[in-house]
């Protein structure tokens, strides 16, 4: 479990508070159409608030080139204010320089300020020193509460954290508690289950996770390419021939670590993917060539259930099926129903993270129901494979 310290730790009333959050949501029209992440980044803010902190807020959005006017966070201030019940909050049109000093020293405490788009400086990708002295003449102090962006080695993230005093906001805190439970300290035997498309892009994941858990359940598309090397047909399925000997490798690993590889034995298939589509469920020794595997059957999901109902801790990234178009969605909400009741009986610590993992269980409507859901993508799965995330370890030693 990392070492760092939180927001108790640090004397903030009266006090300039930098805090990165990460507030890369997705606008349509001018107008944010989903606030998870702003709402996340409220309770950070309100104790701060109520600390008597003058909070700065600071986010990139998006990839611009420059200043680029249709990436600007400006039309997040009116969503911000209203996380955070109502109160007002300052917009300053840059990060850094005039403007944003400016902006902050007309704070008062228990006052908040959002500065403009960090990227519109490249030198906050590059991780620049004088760009993150910059940002730390605005404030007397660092939070870091994007979980989600501590996979970047960028000037708000890594070298801003060893120039103030740092520590970690209540969504970070709550993120590395969960993750660390899950996987550094947990209860077992331990879960983890494995989906989305590709065993190219979640090698490094796989490989480690069977060094971990007890047990290992594979779904998804990329379940498709272990049928294959285990020489089972997949028809026309999304499959990657060419991953096949990496598929061997993995499950003989799991035999030699005594990780139990728990691989589709039925899957409902169909002509095309496509709603209401005409399926059959078949053994996944019996998919017909001009089929293709979308959703894992009842005898899988039975099997996944069931090895929920014999584990303590389950670590969920991915979809088991193709849940965006209906009925494919069965086998993934099954599992993700399974798993809210045992969490909810006190028998199974959940977490789970990834987009389309998220997109799936508030689809089902039970993201809630799990004991932490991280909203956190690219974060969430370097963690999962055991690196390093500079963000996590600027504050770490911040707290040296």
């Amino acid at each position: 479990m990392p070492q760092f310290r939180t927001i108790d730790d640090l004397a903030v009333a009266g006090k300039r508070v930098l805090v990165r959050a990460d507030l890369n949501v997705p606008v349509k029209d001018g107008r944010v159409t989903d606030a998870t992440r702003i709402e996340r980044l409220a309770p950070t803010l309100e104790a701060l608030i109520a600390k008597g902190a003058r909070v700065v807020v600071m986010s990139h959005f998006g990839r611009p080139r420059g200043v680029d006017p249709s990436q600007s966070l400006r039309p997040l201030v009116a969503p911000l204010s209203q996380a955070i019940g109502g109160r007002p909050v300052a917009f300053a049109a840059d990060c850094v320089g005039p403007e944003a000093a400016r902006v902050v020293a007309a704070l008062q405490p228990g006052q908040v300020a959002l500065l403009e788009n960090l990227r519109f400086h490249p030198e906050e990708e590059n991780n620049d020193a004088e760009f993150a002295r910059q940002l730390a003449a605005l404030g007397d102090a660092y939070v870091d509460d994007a979980f989600s962006a501590a996979h970047r080695a960028h000037a708000s993230i890594e070298a801003l954290a060893h120039l103030l005093p740092a520590a970690a906001g209540l969504n970070m805190q709550a993120e590395l508690e969960a993750l660390g439970a899950a996987l550094e300290h947990p209860q077992r035997p331990v879960i983890a289950l494995v989906g989305g498309s590709k065993v190219s892009t979640k090698l490094d994941l796989l490989t480690f996770l069977v060094s971990k858990v007890d047990r290992l359940a594979i779904g998804g598309a990329m379940a498709n390419t272990f049928l294959f090397a285990q020489g089972r047909p997949v028809g026309r399925s999304l499959c990657e021939p060419d991953m096949a000997d990496t598929a061997r490798a993995i499950l003989a690993d799991a035999q030699k670590r005594g990780c139990e590889m728990i691989l589709p034995d039925d899957a409902v298939t169909a002509a095309r993917l496509a709603p209401a589509v005409v399926t059959r469920t078949v053994g996944t020794g019996a998919v017909p060539p001009t089929a293709m595997i979308l959703d894992l059957g009842p005898a899988s999901v039975a099997r996944i259930t069931a090895a929920l109902d014999a584990s303590k801790t389950l670590v969920w990234n991915g979809p088991v099926g193709a849940f965006e178009t209906k009925p494919f969605d069965r086998a993934t909400n099954a599992i993700a129903r399974k798993a809210a009741e045992l969490t909810e009986a006190g028998k199974l610590l959940s977490v789970a993270g990834g987009g389309d993992t998220v997109a799936a269980l508030n689809a089902a409507g039970l993201t809630d129901r799990l004991s932490y859901v991280s909203t956190a993508g690219g974060a969430f799965l370097e963690w999962l494979e055991g690196r390093t995330l500079p963000g996590v370890a600027a504050l770490e030693a911040a707290s040296r």
